[in-house]
């Protein structure tokens, strides 16, 4: 289609591509125009995104005239192929298509080579696209990455996850969880002194990601500032989930996100939840005085689970401030309280408090005192100063009893599950997220980052999502068959990623020969093998 220009505020802008399509659901058609550039005194001056793709396009040229040469060449295509499959499988290459039609494939590429080379930086990329199948085919310079980081827009983004969404359409639970992220840069907006999860004296970013507790896949991500605390970012959350339109929704989080404000808010979007409280809570310790004693009860112990457990139903105050007239609106909403009591829980529990109050009797006597520690001091200890016996230190026993009184015990609330095994069961599986975050920060290599702009870092941090959820697939289905009993996922990438495929000039490319154990491999893995 030629060129055409649309005349925004005064600007002649131009086009080479209109899209239109009706959307059936909705009944109304839509156009998509592709800009390319604008019209400056009469000459066309191409945009950031045009630039790049004919670079690009340029490369891709070179590299299939040079590339290809009159004898066959071989390249590794094992671990690639198992991408290639798990893409196909849950969409991701055509919902990446559809989203990022002119970017698509260096976005694969470039989270293959993350998953495959995760200690390497990206500048040595056309290394290893020299000697592997990828999807773009074609060499990826250093700078070129750092444009296509740049072009991934946030609303393509979300696009993505609209479209991923409505491909996993399960009513498993969520788990939401954030990590901080350190950064070298001091460019980024978002990047903050704060609490670091990973204790780097460095400031951060946080990221909060979203993921299936049953399917074990990430649903969405979103970067946070590096000092925001985890209550403040159920908000953004409920209204993500609103924009992906996300059907019957259940979210499990562990204690730091609790607040009334949250679970209020919970309640007002109709979503189910289950959450870990602190038992210091008065409605969870005006039902622990009542129990606390028979909890220990041999009544009260499950073999499977090797703890005592107490459930009841109890009312949440529910409170909702109409918009409107301002009203405050005040319900009772039904909910589980469900609490756990293990011994070695609480063997841990009081060994820790011993090793606090150990160290801060030390503080005291060596005048060593920490200013943060004041209140502690003054809580658990009794300290006098005599000229003759120097500093006196007693302890006070009943606060420190009073401090005890709960060790061993936790607690959760839910306003879906009923029986607390069940309850305990799924607060035990939002384990996944953490490892989540483990093969985003060490495979990934994120657990610094030094990109320099907030654009490149939004863009690299959603190619790295791309390659998590390629990880989180082969992780599950790891987990499934049993396979770490023999492997590391590394092992298993290292064992396919040897396999080779040769390719001639007017011939069908081959692949090369395969072992039984590789073989087996993709069969567990559940993806066709090379053919």
């Amino acid at each position: 289609m030629p060129r055409r220009t649309q005349t925004i505020n005064g600007t002649d802008y131009v086009y080479d591509e209109l899209d239109t399509h009706w959307v059936a659901d909705k009944k109304y058609g839509t156009r998509k125009r592709k800009y390319i550039g604008k019209m400056v005194d009469g000459l066309f001056v191409p945009n950031k995104n045009y630039l790049l793709q004919q670079a690009l396009d340029a490369v891709q040229h070179k590299e299939s005239e040079s590339g290809i040469p009159a004898v066959f060449q071989r390249n590794f295509c094992g671990a690639t192929w198992l991408f290639d499959e798990i893409g196909r499988k849950l969409g991701i290459a055509d919902d990446l298509k559809a989203c990022f039609p002119e970017t698509w494939k260096q976005i694969l590429s470039i989270a293959y080579y993350l998953i495959l080379e995760d200690r390497n930086p990206l500048s040595r990329f056309p290394r290893w696209a020299t000697n592997h199948r990828h999807p773009f085919a074609a060499l990826i310079p250093s700078q070129r990455s750092s444009d296509l980081f740049g072009l991934i827009t946030e609303e393509a983004k979300r696009q993505f996850f609209v479209l991923q969404a409505k491909r996993r359409m399960e009513t498993e639970y969520l788990a939401y969880d954030t990590t901080s992220i350190s950064s070298y840069s001091n460019l980024i907006k978002q990047v903050r002194y704060g609490k670091n999860k990973d204790h780097d004296h460095l400031p951060q970013i946080n990221l909060a990601l979203l993921y299936g507790e049953t399917s074990r896949l990430p649903v969405y991500y979103r970067k946070l500032p590096g000092n925001i605390n985890d209550v403040v970012t159920i908000r953004q959350l409920l209204a993500d989930i609103d924009y992906m339109a996300l059907e019957k929704v259940k979210l499990v989080m562990d204690r730091g996100f609790y607040s009334e404000d949250n679970i209020n808010s919970l309640y007002h979007n109709h979503l189910k939840f289950l959450i870990g409280v602190r038992v210091s809570l008065k409605f969870v310790q005006d039902v622990l005085d009542e129990v606390r004693d028979t909890m220990r009860s041999r009544s009260s112990y499950s073999s499977s689970h090797k703890l005592n457990y107490h459930s009841r139903t109890i009312d949440w105050h529910y409170q909702e401030k109409k918009k409107r007239s301002g009203t405050v609106v005040k319900t009772e909403r039904r909910m589980y309280l469900h609490l756990f009591y293990n011994d070695q829980k609480a063997v841990d529990d009081k060994a820790a408090f011993n090793t606090l109050l150990d160290s801060l009797e030390s503080e005291i006597r060596t005048s060593h005192r920490v200013a943060e520690h004041e209140k502690l001091y003054d809580k658990y200890f009794s300290i006098t100063r005599t000229p003759v016996r120097g500093i006196s230190i007693e302890p006070k026993e009943e606060a420190i009893a009073l401090a005890e009184k709960d060790y061993g015990f936790f607690g959760l609330i839910s306003n879906d599950i009923k029986d607390p095994l069940e309850a305990l069961d799924v607060y035990r599986a939002k384990d996944v997220i953490e490892k989540a975050f483990g093969n985003l920060k060490e495979r990934l290599n994120m657990r610094r980052t030094s990109v320099s702009s907030e654009q490149n870092l939004e863009g690299k941090l959603f190619v790295q999502f791309v390659a998590l959820m390629h990880l989180a697939y082969i992780d599950k289905k790891m987990n499934d068959t049993q396979l770490y009993k023999d492997y590391t996922m590394h092992e298993v990438l290292d064992e396919l990623d040897v396999i080779e495929c040769f390719e001639e000039p007017g011939k069908r490319p081959r692949i090369g020969e395969m072992t039984k154990k590789q073989i087996g491999l993709y069969q567990k893995l559940e993806v066709a093998v090379p053919t």
